[in-house]
């Protein structure tokens, strides 16, 4: 787990090493029914949303191990662009490069892309319209003119360049997001957004909850107990 740090730590710190291990290794997936692909995919976006790039680094030779495919990784780390920004997500696309070249894994990755610049706004504002329902039509254009831009950029940008590409099917790309909002912290609404997000597209209110306990030895446990109380109050709606 703790990669070059893995023998320092084993040696100067040993019983820490067995408390994390025996809970993160054991306990955690042990009491979970969540698919290998949805579990790394929650602690590869929850790491990234946690600033967690050392341990980022150690987990995703153990996510390629069970199965997770190589354009699976890639996609949950582009995804977190419009929701941490390019600042926090550079060194994890660095990160997949340096393990792919290492695991002899052929850069660049068969292309994803499926929206023109001409056409990502609507076919962004189809998937928002595919989660949310069709009061998201062109949603930007009820705003007021100080923020239509960013409604607009939303369906465009996040959507339109994001959610339309290949390699991530748009339930593991709204359970990443989810992911994404819960790890870093104050974003309340959004996590609430995308909890209804999650349930639409047919996701059971448990199963969110197994998936978001998943990242409790990553990002600890107020964060989770945070969302999974709006997980509980979205579903009993």
């Amino acid at each position: 787990m703790f990669g070059h740090h893995d023998a320092a730590l084993s040696h100067t710190d040993p019983e820490f090493i067995q408390i994390f291990e025996n809970f993160a290794f054991g306990d955690v997936p042990r009491d979970s029914v969540v698919s290998d692909e949805d579990r790394f995919i929650s602690i590869l976006a929850a790491l990234m949303g946690s600033h967690g790039a050392d341990a980022f680094r150690t987990m995703l030779p153990a996510a390629l191990e069970v199965g997770v495919d190589p354009s699976m990784v890639k996609e949950v780390v582009y995804q977190g662009v419009p929701y941490l920004g390019l600042s926090r997500v550079l060194p994890y696309i660095l990160i997949c490069n340096e393990v792919f070249r290492q695991r002899s894994i052929k850069l660049p990755l068969p292309p994803q892309k499926t929206a023109t610049r001409d056409e990502h706004v609507r076919k962004g504002n189809d998937i928002q319209v595919e989660i949310w329902g069709e009061e998201m039509r062109d949603n930007w254009e009820r705003e007021p003119k100080s923020t239509e831009h960013i409604r607009r950029w939303l369906a465009g940008n996040c959507f339109g360049d994001y959610y339309t590409r290949g390699g991530l099917d748009l339930d593991k790309r709204e359970l990443a997001t989810l992911c994404f909002l819960a790890s870093q912290g104050g974003c309340d609404p959004q996590v609430e957004a995308h909890v209804r997000g999650n349930l639409n597209l047919g996701r059971e209110p448990q199963y969110l909850i197994d998936v978001i306990s998943q990242m409790v030895p990553y990002i600890g446990y107020p964060r989770v107990l945070n969302t999974i109380a709006i997980i509980e109050k979205v579903a009993a709606e």
